[in-house]
């Protein structure tokens, strides 16, 4: 007998301005380091190269609103391939974990170059503890502090071009020299503005509907500031006299040239607060990567193992840990910008190849063209890394190894592992589940359960008798950490289960037969009101938090969601 998987019940409520904002903290934050790496390698013929991206830019773009329509429910390289071959869904999930890895090395080196720090791969370091440390905790307020931050910095460069175009009449910019081999090495050295397409595709499932529309409403700005805004400020580049160096803050270089000091002072602040964003956005992506893997059994539990504030505590671990190794070992900019393509291409390359060869798809035949050439395309670019950048190999073969290594010992555990619903015999309910039951268990009391609560139990009992009702409703909500991980089935953990089935003992105890629910969510008190709601149960009791002032600084506090969220005519009840 095996634990019985459960339909996760997403609500769609990412709007596309919010989905924009997301996918800006990524995709748009490549500027920063794109151009200054462009001009290293090409100098004046940098334009041309910047052409050439853009236009890979916008075709990928396209693929990938082709790809969100197509999968309504997630369409991630993981999500998507992984109906095709697990195997290689693993592979491009452990190709976006690298991509991560770099994402939040380069952008915290990065952004203290910015800063003009000395010694920035020390700060660096020390950014990444700090950021893991405070994610302990799993900040999910910090989704509208960085929205606040990619506007800042949006608005920034935004006036940047502005006040860079009266001046660009007599840019330097010179023809690409070289043979085709050389120059397409060249190109592929600057594809780096390709980082942070991936993350729009893995949050179509929870995406307000129509998501076609969402996803293009989404990606189309972002796409397009993208290739607009970095097409003016390379010219602007290619325009200043005797430019050299600067490959690290080649933006805050343009804004001290056509503006003024306190300008450069002013966007180096906004960009390299942008970019400290991204670290936090790259860590947590790369733990979401990892849990939902070790939630669908391609890694070992350990890697979806929660601490007391529902945070993966070895998933962060291994999310600090990796970028800040990767800055030990290398702290130059274009030697991590090799590092960081193979993984981005790889994932982009696999998704994109998967989707175009997949005839179940109901996608147009032209999108099925485009989707194909992309892929060739990027798979030539990857050949290429794969040729050119042995030290990108060698860390996209040692990231594979581990990852398949971990998934092969997730299997060989799961084979020994006692399943859980032998030992207990209790089989939880969803909410819509529980729908369906409403006619034989009639009760009006809804009772929110994190540990077995012998008190709380108590004053239920109390309740529910006083109302003349022999039923409770105990629901258990598995906390989600941030991220756009959102697995559509899971089996209910070890501790949900446990948990529900010690209360429903103390319920019959007391002659109270308890109905258990449980529900996977990152905002607990928001899922307790929606489930008093679907149920139309009258009361919800919890107990008192065992939260601390610094967790429910960063987390929120449940009863506050709850008393803000739940309807007039239904009453919170909070049990010590």
């Amino acid at each position: 007998m095996a634990l019985v998987l459960k339909k996760v019940d997403r609500p769609r409520e990412l709007k596309w301005y919010q989905a924009s904002s997301m996918l800006y903290g990524d995709w748009g934050t490549s500027k920063a380091y794109v151009l200054g790496i462009a001009f290293a390698i090409a100098g004046h013929a940098s334009l041309f190269f910047l052409l050439a991206m853009n236009v890979l830019v916008l075709m990928v773009g396209f693929c990938y609103m082709i790809i969100c329509k197509a999968y309504p429910d997630g369409g991630g390289v993981y999500s998507s391939v992984r109906q095709r071959s697990r195997t290689l869904a693993v592979v491009g999930a452990l190709l976006l974990a690298a991509d991560y890895v770099i994402t939040a090395a380069i952008s915290a080196i990065e952004a203290f170059h910015y800063f003009g720090f000395m010694h920035p791969q020390i700060w660096a370091i020390a950014t990444i503890v700090v950021i893991g440390l405070i994610n302990i905790v799993g900040p999910t307020r910090s989704g509208d502090i960085a929205s606040i931050i990619a506007v800042i910095a949006a608005l920034c460069l935004a006036a940047l071009s502005l006040a860079v175009l009266p001046h660009l009449n007599n840019f330097s910019v010179t023809l690409p020299e070289g043979t085709f081999s050389s120059n397409w090495t060249k190109f592929v050295g600057i594809v780096l503005a390709l980082s942070g397409v991936e993350a729009i595709a893995n949050v179509t499932g929870i995406m307000v509907q129509p998501v076609e529309k969402t996803a293009r409403r989404a990606i189309l700005p972002v796409m397009m500031e993208v290739i607009v805004i970095s097409m003016i400020l390379g010219v602007a580049m290619n325009s200043i006299p005797g430019l050299t160096g600067h490959t690290e803050d080649m933006i805050r270089v343009i804004g001290e040239y056509y503006v003024g000091p306190w300008f450069a002072k002013f966007i180096a602040l906004a960009l390299g607060l942008l970019l400290l964003s991204a670290v936090n956005t790259a860590i947590m992506g790369l733990i979401s990567v990892l849990f939902l893997m070790s939630k669908d059994k391609e890694l070992p539990p350990l890697f979806s193992s929660l601490n007391r504030y529902g945070m993966p505590w070895f998933g962060l671990l291994v999310a600090a840990t990796a970028p800040i190794l990767v800055l030990i070992l290398e702290r130059n900019v274009t030697h991590l910008a090799a590092l960081y393509a193979i993984g981005v291409v790889g994932a982009i390359t696999i998704n994109l190849g998967a989707c175009c060869i997949n005839n179940e798809l109901n996608i147009k035949k032209f999108e099925r063209i485009i989707l194909g050439v992309a892929a060739f395309v990027m798979l030539f670019v990857e050949a290429t890394i794969i040729h050119e950048k042995h030290n990108a190999v060698i860390f996209a073969s040692c990231i594979l190894a581990l990852g398949l290594l971990a998934r092969s010992f997730g299997k060989w555990m799961e084979k020994r592992r006692k399943v859980v619903a032998d030992v207990l015999g209790i089989n939880v309910l969803t909410i819509e589940e529980a729908k369906d039951l409403m006619p034989l268990y009639k009760g009006t009391t809804l009772v929110a359960v994190k540990f077995a609560n012998a008190s709380l139990v108590d004053e239920a009992a109390l309740h529910a008798k006083g109302k003349g009702e022999k039923v409770v409703y105990t629901l258990f909500v598995e906390e989600k950490p941030p991220g756009w991980a959102y697995p559509t089935e899971l089996e209910p953990s070890k501790e949900a289960v446990l948990v529900l089935q010690q209360t429903l003992l103390q319920f019959e105890e007391r002659g109270i037969t308890s109905v258990p629910l449980w529900s996977f969510s990152e905002n607990a008190g928001a899922t307790i009101v929606k489930t008093a709601k679907d149920l139309d149960l009258v009361t919800v009791m919890i107990g008192t938090t065992r939260r601390g002032a610094v967790e429910r600084l960063m987390r929120g506090e449940v009863v506050k969601t709850i008393s803000a969220e739940l309807p007039p005519d239904k009453h919170l009840v909070i049990c010590n």
